[in-house]
């Protein structure tokens, strides 16, 4: 028999741990809406995806030797999102490299992979960015890999809603009113926040709503305004809760980028115009499938200790533009530079790499369909893009 005070020990302890676990319940139900499936929930998303027409075409496209049947019974072998990630993103990527760019890698000196962090990139891939990381996070060693901010405007079907959630990713929730807009703010941020405190999992988010078309990429302040409304104390304390490291994403090329050029002419030439779902599934489907060169990812230090040098009457409205300004000259000084972005920029370069440079923007101006194309402004557009992050770094120099 249990002496009284040794009863009253186990009752408290056992109070506590179901307090603890009803808390943790409440507060997977507040982020039901946009968090990324938990385990037990991922035999009925499966179930879907094995229903819908649509992914069944999809898997026929990228497995065309493989049975439906046999990649939906390897995929009901994983029982965690990670399972997933490892068992399908990483080996799809790994062959998807091989063929569409000569290098992958990621410096992470500035970082330890135990530890967790929100990585803040600057935003190149509708869908590799994130992905790409996850992957050079599992070959540096990392125990898991990130949950992945995703905007719902890409969610153009319910079996890719599916597949982004089955994929460790959260939503961000888009056009919506004022006042919802706010709150949906509030609840990603407490999210992130969950995420790196409680779930001991890492983020990514791109610095900025959307891909800088003309890759001269900054940090949105409104981003850093959203990620402080979560945690507690001071903003720089909340933002420190969250571990930043700002992430910079080089391509030698960008597979996307007469598609943004064409994109600059509409919106010069069409009053109005704005892209529609089935331009984001193209912009999508080019970005993964097509030709990169290298590409390389580097981890700045996490901003914290920084963080701790800011004033501490540097006024809220200055603070989140110093943040942002902090982050893109991390971004921009870790850049790793190509020949095409020397001869964009007119910086030194050889005859051969500006010949060859050459060649390149003509083979893209001429995958570019407009009924009245600007070739000279179009030319100028993707040289623009190439010669940002060579004068960004410089100037973060």
């Amino acid at each position: 028999m249990l002496g009284r005070s040794k009863k009253n020990a186990f009752f408290f302890g056992f109070l506590l741990t179901y307090s603890y676990f009803c808390m943790q319940n409440m507060k997977r139900e507040e982020f039901d809406a946009i968090r990324p499936f938990e385990p037990e929930e991922l035999p009925a998303a499966y179930d879907r995806l094995e229903s819908d027409t649509q992914f069944r075409a999809v898997v026929a496209m990228l497995y065309p030797q493989v049975p439906f049947e046999a990649v939906m019974l390897r995929m009901r072998g994983c029982t965690t999102s990670l399972d997933f990630q490892k068992a399908f993103c990483y080996p799809f990527l790994k062959e998807l490299m091989a063929k569409a760019s000569t290098g992958l890698d990621m410096n992470v000196d500035a970082i330890d992979v135990r530890r967790r962090y929100t990585f803040v990139s600057n935003h190149r891939d509708i869908v590799l960015d994130s992905a790409l990381l996850d992957v050079l996070l599992i070959d540096a060693g990392a125990e898991t890999t990130t949950e992945i901010a995703i905007g719902d405007n890409l969610l153009a079907a319910p079996w890719i809603k599916d597949l982004v959630r089955i994929n460790k990713s959260f939503i961000v929730e888009r056009s919506l009113g004022i006042r919802e807009m706010l709150m949906a703010s509030r609840r990603l941020s407490e999210y992130m926040h969950y995420v790196i405190g409680e779930k001991h999992d890492n983020v990514w988010i791109a610095q900025r709503e959307g891909r800088a078309k003309d890759s001269d990429d900054r940090t949105q302040p409104s981003i850093l305004k959203m990620m402080a409304m979560g945690g507690e104390g001071s903003v720089v304390e909340r933002l420190k809760q969250l571990h930043i490291v700002p992430l910079s994403i080089s391509y030698e090329y960008d597979p996307c980028d007469f598609l943004k050029a064409r994109e600059f002419q509409l919106k010069r030439d069409v009053e109005g115009w704005r892209k529609t779902k089935q331009d984001d599934v193209e912009s999508m489907r080019t970005g993964i499938m097509g030709y990169k060169g290298e590409v390389h990812y580097h981890c700045a230090p996490c901003i914290d200790e920084w963080l701790d040098t800011l004033p501490e009457d540097l006024p809220k409205g200055e603070l989140f533009d110093v943040i942002a300004a902090h982050i893109d000259s991390e971004i921009h000084r870790h850049y790793r530079l190509y020949a095409s972005n020397r001869v964009a920029a007119g910086a030194e370069s050889t005859a051969e790499e500006r010949a060859a440079f050459g060649q390149y923007l003509d083979q893209q101006l001429g995958k570019i369909r407009l009924e009245n194309a600007d070739e000279e402004f179009l030319r100028e557009r993707l040289v623009e893009m190439y010669a940002n992050p060579y004068r960004n770094h410089i100037a973060a120099l």
